[in-house]
C-alpha cells in the first residue's frame, strides 16, 4: 500500500458499525494499521482473546496482545468486540487439569469470564459468549470439555450469567457458521436460541458468521438474516469472508471474484434492511487477503475486500456501492 487509498472510508458510508478481525502484530505494521483505522469502526481479536492464547498451562492468564488491540481501538475511537469466551475447540490445559479439590470447575470458568469481560468493560460493546455450539450436520450440539463438566444447557447458563454480571451493558452473543448454506444447521441453531431464551439465559444478540464460498446461491444470505431477525434481537454479521477456491473457482478466477463481489454486496443490502435496532455490526474476517485464515489454508485463496498489498478489490467497490444505496 504505497499510496494512500483514494476510496471513501467504509465506516463513513455506513449507518452501522463496520468491523474487521485483526491480530496484534498486524496493528504494528504501518500499512495495515492505517487500513484498519481508516475503514473500520470496530475491531475483533481474531485469535488473541481466545482461551488458547489467554489461558496458560498453569491456569494463569495473559492479556498482552488483547490489550494491544484494545489500546489501538481506544486510540482510534473504535469499538472492541470480544471473541470468544467459550468455544468447544478450546480445552486449555489449565482447565483440563484443574484440581477440583481446590476450586470447582464452574468457579474457575466464572472467574475466567469475569476477568476477561471486566478487563474490557466500557470498551467492548459485546461478546461472543458461546461460539459454534451446533454440529456441522445440524443434528445436535457439540460435545466438549465444557459440556462434559457442566452439561449442555448448564455451560451456556454459567457463561452467559458470568458475562452479564461482569458487564451489564455489553451485548451477549451466540455465534455460528454455515447457517446460510446448511438449512438443518440453521434450524438447530434457531431451536437452541429459542431454548435459551425460554430458560431465561441472558442471550442478547445473534451472531451469523457468514464464511461462504463464491458459489453460494444468491439470496441465501438474505434469507438467513431474515430468519434470524425474527427473534427481534441484535444481529452481528460477524465473520464474513468469501472464498474464491470453493466450488472449483466456478468458471474461472474472474467469475469467482465477480461472484465474491456480489455476495458481499448482498450481505450489506440484507444487513442494512434489518431494523436499525437490530444492526449490531457488519464484520469482515480479515484485513487483507494475506491476513485471512483461508489464505493460510490455501495460498490460492483471496477472500477479503483488499488484496495482499492492501489495494481495494471489486468486492470493496461492491460494498461501497451497496452502502451508498
Amino acid at each position: 500500500m504505497s499510496q494512500p487509498i483514494a476510496e471513501p472510508p467504509l465506516k463513513s458510508l455506513a449507518n452501522f458499525p463496520i468491523g474487521v478481525a485483526v491480530r496484534a502484530p498486524q496493528l504494528a505494521e504501518p500499512d495495515a494499521a492505517a487500513l484498519a483505522a481508516r475503514h473500520f469502526s470496530q475491531l475483533t481479536a481474531e485469535w488473541e482473546m481466545k482461551m488458547e492464547y489467554v489461558v496458560q498451562p498453569d491456569g494463569s492468564f495473559r492479556f498482552d496482545r488483547a490489550d494491544a488491540i484494545a489500546a489501538f481501538a481506544r486510540q482510534h475511537g473504535q469499538r472492541l468486540f470480544g471473541h470468544t469466551l467459550l468455544w468447544y475447540a478450546n480445552e486449555p490445559e489449565g482447565f483440563a487439569r484443574l484440581d477440583e479439590s481446590r476450586q470447582s470447575f464452574e468457579g474457575a470458568l466464572r472467574n475466567y469470564i469475569t476477568a476477561m469481560v471486566s478487563r474490557y468493560r466500557g470498551l467492548a460493546s459485546g461478546w461472543d459468549v458461546v461460539n459454534e455450539p451446533v454440529m456441522e450436520n445440524g443434528e445436535g450440539l457439540r460435545e466438549s470439555l465444557w459440556t462434559r463438566k457442566l452439561g449442555q444447557v448448564g455451560h451456556f447458563k454459567v457463561a452467559f450469567e458470568a458475562a452479564r454480571a461482569a458487564d451489564p451493558a455489553a451485548v451477549l452473543f451466540i455465534n455460528d457458521y454455515h447457517l446460510e448454506s446448511r438449512p438443518a444447521k440453521l434450524r438447530r441453531y434457531m431451536q437452541l436460541i429459542e431454548q435459551l431464551l425460554a430458560q431465561g439465559v441472558p442471550l442478547g444478540g445473534i451472531g451469523c458468521q457468514t464464511h461462504c464460498g463464491a458459489d453460494l446461491a444468491p439470496g441465501a444470505i438474505t434469507a438467513t438474516l431474515k430468519a434470524l431477525a425474527g427473534f427481534g434481537l441484535p444481529i452481528h454479521l460477524s465473520e464474513m469472508d468469501v472464498s474464491v477456491v470453493d466450488g472449483g473457482l466456478l468458471a474461472g478466477r474472474a467469475e469467482a471474484l465477480r461472484r465474491q463481489a456480489g455476495l458481499y454486496a448482498e450481505a450489506i443490502d440484507a444487513f442494512a434492511a434489518l431494523p436499525d435496532r437490530q444492526q449490531f455490526a457488519f464484520t469482515v474476517w480479515g484485513l487483507r487477503d494475506k491476513d485471512s485464515w483461508l489464505k493460510r489454508e490455501n495460498a490460492a485463496d483471496a477472500p477479503m475486500l483488499f488484496d495482499d498489498a492492501g489495494r481495494p478489490k471489486p468486492a470493496f467497490a461492491a460494498v461501497v456501492d451497496a452502502l451508498r444505496r
